[in-house]
């Protein structure tokens, strides 16, 4: 016999209508559930003690429609069902076709802050290329759902501008559960508790600081991030006629969704980007990738798919994975990092391996001699930060901590509205590079968007002093000026000296992960006045050098003749690295303080006005332009010359290089140094007013350029274009 359930508290006139639609859901549940089991709601003292909100996990299982409505011409339809909360669409099921009665059996898990707001049903019929076809809606009310229980749900489709129109139903099976509760109640199964809560009552302060509690606890939803490096792809299929695809990748997991750039006309594309995902309980920690061709103007053609099941991954290690794509040929390579929660934490502060001596020596054994690959490991706290940049509009961040060390990639939990968060985290990373530098960046949690940049720093390997508690200013972006803001890390690093010095001479771990290059006058003009910098140093020398050879100071030329003859009569090749040497001690000594007062002259030597910058951004492109031209000249009248374009100078270069042959060939070259430096030292002296000239330079200075032996070029005369025939022309 079934049992009737009734619903005793009071009510405000405002929440009337509220009470008879769940009176009427409570009863039409009670009896398809059947049974001799009396149900007992709550009273208002209850009702008004449960807390207004808080965070719950919805399950729906969409099983099967029944008599749906025709809406093709054959007399069937194709349906498929949305569901929508707050007016944002959360789930669309796939598509039966030509089934009025179709059978979906899909799930899908919604996390919600709120039961006020129902769950809106729709169902269409796909047409291709048109507008589908409305075939019915209804409302699931959240707040009567009897929660920590399996409900079995049948809703009446409508149409709301035909009401009485039959156009079949749905059936549901739902499992509302409360996430995070700190007390978990024992009911007894024939007890129903129903929730109810006034949706449309102003936020109040009280409220407000409830809704901040929920934003903290946002953090313990999910048990992990999963960091994805999509790298690239390997021979994939051709999609267009021209035997190339336009692909592109799309992530799943679970409700959320991805997609990477395009990258036009390959079939090995490089994405190299960076996507970072949460990885819920419910989910079933499968990551789904599928790989799409991009068509413009018409669908996009299918490549191929894969599956990570994410369960089978080690935690806090990055792996590099290369998957097969299913019904198709090619491969798709990642970069997979699986970092913890707050609740689920790489380790406390308690728990810090480096802190116990016993572990610590376990750990210098460990990186003695035995695996060349790990140099060592560093031990990184992560404290707190202070005096962050606000960005939202309440004034407060949400920030994480994201720290990266070459490919490897690790995550704190988000401290939400909080400008002073504390993590107190302790990250671990293998070193393979001791040159490699640690990235720490702090981020603002969107939920809607990609997270917003707060500060950077960037701590090279070498540079860290071990167990010594730092605060490091945040920097922008491009790590040239500070930003509000200051990260206290407590960083240790062991690693073995032989192993990273032999390291240092293989080619380094190539980073994955890099944005592309942009074109920015700032940066063209920097890139220039570096090479300019460097130039002007081996210019400098080599004034230096010249001013010896012209005798400006009878002194210093004296002094360098002697030596170079000196050097020149006892030179050895182990001289040349004992000069490298020579000159690394001199710099290590007496240049320690020069380095930041000439950083210094050049940021105060640096344009400020407008007008300044457009002269310098001017300046720099006039320079480039004046050295490719000679560059280009140079190499050209090089080949010119080899190439008999002017046979002249062909066969003077001929004669020389056999005198230089010759003379190799018979004279030591020590003597042919020691002739050619007499010969630089004393022109001066022997006549004052020679101008120093270089001979190579003033040979190839008379080879023409390829712009020049175009321009040097004779045009074939046109025989219907010469005066004559002209003069004929006008006289008939």
């Amino acid at each position: 016999m079934s049992s009737v359930c009734t619903l005793s508290f009071f009510i405000t006139s405002a929440d009337a209508a509220v009470e008879g639609r769940v009176t009427q859901e409570a009863q039409l549940h009670s009896v398809r559930r059947g049974g001799n089991h009396s149900c007992n709601f709550l009273s208002m003292l209850h009702a008004r003690s449960a807390p207004s909100s808080g965070m719950y996990k919805l399950e729906i299982e969409l099983r099967r429609g029944h008599n749906l409505a025709v809406r093709d011409r054959g007399g069937s339809s194709d349906p498929y069902v949305k569901f929508k909360l707050a007016g944002k669409e959360v789930f669309r099921s796939k598509t039966i076709h030509k089934n009025l009665n179709p059978v979906w059996d899909e799930k899908v898990t919604l996390i919600m802050d709120s039961l006020s707001e129902p769950l809106y049903i729709k169902v269409f019929d796909y047409d291709f290329g048109l507008q589908d076809d409305f075939m019915g809606s209804a409302y699931l009310y959240l707040e009567s759902l009897e929660q920590q229980r399996r409900i079995p749900v049948t809703l009446v489709l409508k149409d709301p501008q035909y009401p009485d129109q039959d156009l079949g139903s749905l059936e549901l099976a739902v499992l509302l559960t409360p996430k995070d509760s700190p007390i978990e109640e024992q009911r007894d199964p024939g007890v129903c508790t129903l929730l109810l809560r006034r949706s449309w009552k102003r936020c109040n302060k009280q409220q407000q600081s409830v809704r901040l509690s929920e934003l903290h606890r946002k953090s313990q939803l999910w048990r992990g991030i999963v960091s994805i490096a999509l790298i690239e792809g390997r021979n994939l299929i051709p999609m267009d006629p021209n035997g190339l695809s336009d692909p592109y990748v799309k992530f799943r997991l679970g409700p959320q969704k991805y997609r990477s750039k395009t990258v036009p006309k390959t079939l090995s594309p490089q994405w190299r980007e960076q996507f970072d995902l949460h990885l819920y309980e419910e989910t079933g920690g499968v990551l789904e990738l599928t790989v799409w061709d991009r068509d413009t103007g018409r669908r996009d053609d299918f490549i191929g798919r894969c599956q990570l099941d994410l369960s089978t991954l080690t935690k806090e290690q990055t792996h590099h994975l290369e998957l097969p794509l299913e019904e198709s040929r090619g491969y798709v390579v990642l970069l997979v990092t699986l970092t913890a929660s707050a609740h689920v934490s790489i380790a406390d502060l308690s728990i810090t391996p480096l802190d116990d001596l016993q572990e610590r020596r376990e750990i210098l054994r460990r990186y003695s001699f035995s695996n060349f690959r790990d140099v060592g490991i560093v031990q990184v706290k992560v404290m707190r930060a202070e005096g962050l940049m606000a960005a939202d509009v309440t004034g407060k961040s949400d920030p994480f901590c994201v720290l990266e060390l070459n490919n490897d990639r690790l995550q704190t939990h988000t401290v939400y509205k909080n400008l002073s968060p504390e993590w107190n985290k302790v990250f671990t990373f293998n070193v393979k590079d001791i040159h490699s530098v640690l990235e720490v960046t702090v981020f603002d949690e969107d939920r809607d968007r990609s997270a917003d940049f707060l500060g950077k720093v960037v701590i090279p390997l070498l540079r860290i002093r071990n167990g010594e508690q730092k605060g490091y200013v945040l920097k922008n972006k491009e790590l040239t000026g500070p930003t509000k803001g200051v990260i206290y890390l407590e960083i240790d690093v062991i690693y073995n000296t032989v192993k990273a010095a032999l390291r240092t001479v293989v080619p380094a771990e190539q980073k994955y992960i890099e944005e592309e290059p942009k074109v920015s006058k700032q940066l063209l003009q920097q890139n220039f006045n570096r090479v300019k910098r460097c130039v002007m140093v081996l210019i400098s020398y080599g004034t230096y050098i010249n001013s010896c050879f012209e005798w400006e100071s009878a002194q210093r030329s004296i002094v360098s003749f002697v030596l170079f003859v000196v050097v020149v009569w006892n030179f050895e090749l182990y001289m040349l690295p004992l000069a490298l040497l020579l000159l690394l001690l001199w710099n290590f000594f007496f240049s320690s303080s020069r380095e930041t007062a000439e950083m210094v002259r050049k940021r105060d030597s640096e344009p400020k006005g407008f007008m300044d910058k457009l002269y310098a951004i001017q300046d720099v492109f006039i320079s480039v332009q004046s050295a490719l031209d000679e560059v280009a000249s140079y190499g050209e009248r090089i080949k010119n010359t080899v190439n008999w374009t002017v046979p002249f100078l062909s066969w003077l270069a001929i004669t020389a290089l056999c005198l230089a042959t010759l003379l190799l060939y018979l004279i030591p070259l020590r003597y042919l140094v020691l002739a050619w430096g007499v010969n630089k030292f004393t022109k001066k002296l022997r006549d004052p007013y020679m101008i120093d000239n270089n001979e190579l330079l003033d040979f190839l200075s008379r080879v023409p350029s390829d712009v020049q032996v175009m321009q040097h070029r004779e045009l074939k005369v046109d025989p219907g274009q010469s005066p004559n025939k002209r003069r004929r022309t006008n006289l008939s």
